[in-house]
């Protein structure tokens, strides 16, 4: 046989060392699983941390606040009328609606305010990272639907522009 045909084995000190660098890195980064695979073996650490538990909680709130505007059905029966002229920003995402870039920061607009296309109208956080939101609209922002911090769903109308 030749050398070349022969396997090279890891010593079990390397396989330690690497599980618990591993086991550092998926508890500093808060992951909640990492996986390694070579032709010898197979490691998955799983972390404390699990991601689905935050994304679950935003689905689920919009419930709760539904039966509040059923409550309000006169101002609800008015809307679709109004929503009939604009045009509408919605969320691209799921996420936490903010609208501003900091909380002792002024709103990015408000009603009244004037748009451009491009101009940024808010942030939406997901999975913890701020994606801003541009208007693909020019023009008066006559509606904003969503109050600061709470969730949103995807599609969801965030605001209107005339």
């Amino acid at each position: 046989m030749s050398t070349k045909e022969k396997e090279t084995v890891t010593p079990i000190e390397d396989t330690v060392e690497c599980v618990e660098a591993l086991a550092k890195i998926v508890k500093e980064n808060k992951l909640s699983k990492i996986k390694i695979s070579t032709e010898q073996m197979d490691i998955v650490i799983e972390g404390e941390c699990r991601p689905a538990a935050p994304v679950m909680p935003p689905m689920g709130m919009p419930m709760p606040a539904m039966p509040a505007p059923a409550g309000n059905a006169p101002a609800a029966a008015a809307k679709p009328a109004e929503e009939a002229k604009g045009n509408f920003i919605t969320s691209p995402i799921v996420g936490t609606f903010y609208s501003s870039p900091a909380p002792e920061k002024p709103a990015y607009v408000k009603v009244g305010d004037s748009v451009n296309s491009g101009d940024v109208v808010c942030i939406i956080e997901s999975m913890k990272l701020m994606n801003e939101i541009n208007s693909e609209f020019s023009g008066k922002v006559a509606e904003i639907y969503v109050n600061n911090g709470e969730p949103v769903e995807f599609g969801q109308k965030l605001m209107r522009i005339e």
